[in-house]
């Protein structure tokens, strides 16, 4: 009860921040740097991963879907959709990050920190 009390707590002040986070991304993507813009949407790439996709929040999308191509439907519709623009993406966003995951997970960093 008290990590979720904790995740609401977190949640209103975080939540409002990423809104105005995103707005400031859109204008970055336009008028600003690359480099600002490009880890703007490493970082929403990586939350929609672990919100929406259930992924872990230190992997992409992306790789992640090559990680369950073979048992998600989404997977394979991410897979399709990606080599549209760039061929193979999704297994070389695997490659490149897959050694992360392994190591995330054998230095047991995934597992709760709070309370």
């Amino acid at each position: 009860m008290k990590e979720r009390l904790a995740g609401f707590v977190l949640m209103t002040a975080i939540v409002p921040l990423a809104v105005a986070g995103y707005l400031l991304l859109v204008a970055v993507g336009f008028f600003g740097r690359t480099e600002r813009g490009r880890a703007g949407v490493r970082a929403l790439d990586h939350f929609v991963n672990a919100t929406l996709f259930n992924g872990y929040a230190w992997e992409s999308v992306s790789s992640h879907a090559w990680r369950e191509r073979e048992r998600r439907w989404w997977a394979r519709w991410v897979i399709r959709l990606t080599d549209l623009f760039q061929k193979d993406h999704c297994r070389r966003a695997n490659k490149r990050e897959q050694p992360l995951v392994d190591l995330v997970l054998a230095k047991g960093l995934h597992k709760q920190t709070i309370f």
